[in-house]
């Protein structure tokens, strides 16, 4: 058999025994989501510790408060949703709390009231219902029982309370309704 000489010239620069590099892996948050599939159909109270999404169909109560809810294209929800973050793609009839924000893409419908401190709408979203804007802070105050409640603002002055954000796309059709 033949062996190669050994040069010294020619020698490898590094250990044999070293490990080749790898680079470090970035650590990113899970990104668990249960998946409610186009044929499934759901009539109850919905609640979870994980994002959630939705391409079926669902009539009751969605609770996910820590986390986001997604309505997809073929989404249908007929229920009140309580939930840190909400994207409206389908339809969903009924009010919706958010803690964080509710974005109404362009063929998403929503016929209901929202309560949340930041909205987007885009251009061709479809809106029916009482649409209060109200400040984290604010949210915050309310939750505690030991203080007293302060009468509900207007929408239109809810809006314009510093710290909120009401962001309309052009185009977009948004039906106001103050009810007192």
């Amino acid at each position: 058999m033949l062996q190669p000489t050994q040069n010294p010239a020619n020698a490898p620069k590094y250990s044999p025994n070293q490990t080749p590099y790898t680079p470090p892996k970035n650590i990113s948050p899970s990104m668990e989501q249960a998946t409610i599939g186009r044929s499934v159909v759901i009539k109850g109270e919905v609640s979870g510790a994980e994002s959630l999404y939705v391409d079926g169909r669902i009539e009751g109560t969605v609770n996910f408060a820590d986390n986001r809810v997604t309505v997809g294209r073929n989404g249908v929800v007929v229920a009140n949703i309580n939930a840190k973050e909400v994207v409206i793609m389908g339809t969903v009839t009924g009010n919706i709390q958010c803690t964080d924000r509710l974005d109404i893409r362009s063929e998403g419908t929503l016929t209901g009231d929202v309560v949340t401190p930041r909205i987007c709408v885009e251009d061709g979203a479809m809106v029916k219902g009482a649409v209060e804007v109200r400040a984290a802070a604010e949210e915050k105050s309310q939750s505690k029982p030991n203080q007293t409640a302060k009468a509900a603002e207007p929408p239109k002055a809810a809006a314009a309370a510093a710290g909120s954000s009401l962001a309309l796309s052009s185009g977009s059709k948004v039906m106001y309704n103050e009810s007192n």
